[in-house]
């Protein structure tokens, strides 16, 4: 490849881990507070001390160095304490989407190899029904109460009975290069893949994002956003723990409640999407809202419209708005700008000096500015980037073409350096901030027993995102209606990925080797025939 990308050279950088960050920040101010959750405050001090209680009993259930726990919790003290309990015992932490079910989450707990799980008593019931298809599985422990314990092959035991009285401190601590957590990322030619994220890597992450949106001990972030993913645990925490600020964490997004909490929590910068900031953006003045102009300096998250940043300077008084980066799981962040830098129009920052970053096409060759193509990656320093798919080499070596990893999305720079993002090569969705696997959900669709074909696909969404569309082709007699199959889908689906749209056709547009014509089916969109949830009564619960 041609000198195109960054001139950076191969060096150590930064190294760190998220158990050193936080035994720093609890050896500087152990009374100061961490975590507030609706009033319930938790300093440094406490944090610690719970997890390492934790970390103890866990460590008598016999959870050790290199062992996976799959965690499926809401917001609250728990997702963060176990997470940070399975750190301290230098295991792997693998936090899992509370809106999984059947086989997508027989799936991810199988795949994990897990022993134990950790979750809420509300999801239990989903575990249970699963345990004789887990094989490695020999324990449930589940947060708050049951009046009703469900039958299962493995114990079911209050979390309650397990939190432990040892304090005692662990002596052993993890590596920067260690392997910290799994992230499963949707399939989109198989079953969702788990990305080995480092300890390093997580903190690279919280150091970026305090580059991008500088923050110091006096501030407070409030974020939504759920703590099973990555932009919860590094930039809504661990950035805070870095610079010893406090994090204000609502059980979930609600455009009602956001500014009397912004207002009771005293926050100072918001971590939220950027399809939150657009409906936000858009929502009726209150006295909360009013009371809190200006209040709120830096709000963080993609993506952006230029619109909704513009509402958000004038109407609420935020200085810095909209994350102005580009990543993935596997890679990070990879463009970006610091804290207050120009950004044009539509970019989405530039080359940072950590990473080498290229536009390619089909042969590897790097194409000229202006130009899209596929955006390809590789770190300038070490443990930075994913370790690879867990349990899978040959996914992983697959997007090591020529040594570089290939993102499956086009892109562009253009003659300044910004960089644009296109589309997605890859065949998934994005809706409501969550990742879909087209693979699982056709898999799922499939077992409908009036279906014979499926596509499920994305539709371009007018709130920056996709919607989902399920097009299909019904068995002969079938007199199955869309909204039959929308109500069977809700006990199938997670909740995120409900089709808005259902269309059935006699055939689907295919080329010579059988393979369903996607990108017809998504530039059709919603056609004449298509059933549009948004045109019916039928609310959508979160659960």
């Amino acid at each position: 490849m041609t000198g195109m990308g960054n001139p950076e050279t191969w060096s150590l950088g930064e190294q760190d881990t998220v158990i050193a960050a936080l035994d720093r920040a609890v050896a500087a101010h152990p009374d100061r507070v961490l975590l507030d959750f609706s009033g319930d405050l938790y300093t440094y001090k406490e944090v610690d001390t719970l997890a390492t209680k934790l970390a103890n009993a866990l460590r008598a259930l016999g959870v050790s160095k290199g062992q996976t726990v799959v965690t499926m919790l809401d917001n609250n003290i728990d997702a963060v304490v176990s997470w940070l309990a399975v750190n301290k015992l230098c295991a792997i932490s693998v936090p899992i989407n509370t809106a999984l079910r059947g086989q997508f989450l027989q799936h991810q707990i199988s795949d994990a190899a897990t022993e134990i799980v950790i979750c809420e008593a509300a999801y239990v019931d989903r575990v249970a029904q699963l345990t004789p298809q887990l094989a490695t599985l020999k324990r449930v422990l589940y947060r708050d109460s049951l009046d009703v314990v469900p039958g299962s092959e493995i114990p079911l035991v209050p979390l309650d009975e397990h939190r432990g009285q040892d304090a005692t401190p662990l002596m052993e601590k993890p590596e920067p290069s260690d392997l910290a957590c799994i992230i499963y990322t949707s399939g989109t030619t198989g079953p969702s893949k788990g990305c080995m994220l480092s300890y390093n890597f997580m903190c690279s992450l919280a150091r970026l994002q305090l580059r991008a949106g500088p923050a110091t001990a006096d501030d407070v972030t409030i974020t939504p956003l759920p703590l099973f993913h990555m932009n919860a645990l590094c930039v809504g925490i661990l950035s805070n723990i870095m610079v010893g600020a406090r994090v204000a964490i609502v059980p979930r997004f609600s455009v009602s409640k956001f500014w009397p909490e912004v207002r009771r929590s005293g926050a100072t910068i918001a971590s939220i999407l950027g399809s939150m900031g657009g409906l936000l953006a858009q929502a009726d003045d209150n006295v909360d809202m009013k009371a809190c102009h200006g209040q709120i300096h830096t709000v963080r998250g993609n993506p952006f419209t230029e619109e909704s940043k513009m509402i958000w300077r004038q109407r609420f008084g935020a200085r810095q708005v909209g994350g102005n980066g580009y990543g993935l799981t596997e890679a990070c962040v990879i463009t970006s700008l610091p804290g207050g830098e120009y950004a044009a129009p539509g970019s989405s920052g530039k080359r940072i000096p950590e990473y080498d970053v290229r536009i390619v096409d089909d042969l590897d060759r790097e194409l000229p500015t202006n130009t899209a193509g596929e955006v390809v990656v590789r770190p300038n320093h070490p443990d930075i980037m994913f370790m690879g798919y867990w349990n899978r080499p040959e996914e992983t070596l697959k997007l090591m073409r020529n040594m570089w990893f290939h993102t499956g999305d086009i892109g562009k720079f253009d003659d300044d350096g910004f960089f644009y993002f296109v589309d997605r090569k890859k065949d998934y969705l994005r809706r409501r901030g969550e990742n879909v696997s087209s693979f699982e959900m056709e898999s799922a669709f499939a077992g409908h027993s009036d279906i014979e074909e499926v596509a499920v696909h994305a539709v371009p969404s007018d709130k920056g995102e996709d919607d989902v569309k399920v097009t299909a082709i019904l068995n002969h007699g079938s007199d199955l209606t869309a909204e039959a199959l929308f109500y069977w889908a809700v006990d199938v689906v997670p909740y995120y990925a409900l089709p808005r749209y259902i269309e059935f056709r006699q055939e689907l547009p295919k080329n010579p080797q059988g393979r369903v014509l996607k990108y017809l089916l998504r530039d059709e969109g919603k056609t004449a025939d298509t059933w549009d949830l948004e045109d019916t009564d039928i609310k959508v619960s979160k659960r």
